[in-house]
């Protein structure tokens, strides 16, 4: 008796990265707004999250955009107009 093994399909896709076309990164974003540094910047998509830190003993809070990469991508992108 004959032991078969199923080969697997090579038309199927088994990767779990998505593929993202460069033109969807961050830096071609409508909501991205780019800092000093050309590589960096702020999503500007949703409102500020506010962290919380200590500093000499107290706790002090802040505001602040999520700091994304240039290169970075999400499921909000909008293509600048």
């Amino acid at each position: 008796m004959e032991c078969l093994q199923k080969q697997p399909d090579p038309t199927m896709n088994t990767t779990t990265t998505p593929k993202i076309s460069i033109a969807a990164q961050c830096e071609s974003c409508t909501y991205w707004q780019q800092k000093a540094d050309a590589s960096a910047g702020e999503c500007r998509r949703h409102a500020p999250q506010t962290i919380a830190f200590t500093v000499d003993e107290s706790v002090k809070f802040e505001s602040r955009f999520p700091l994304t990469k240039a290169s970075d991508w999400c499921g909000d992108y909008a293509a600048k107009a």
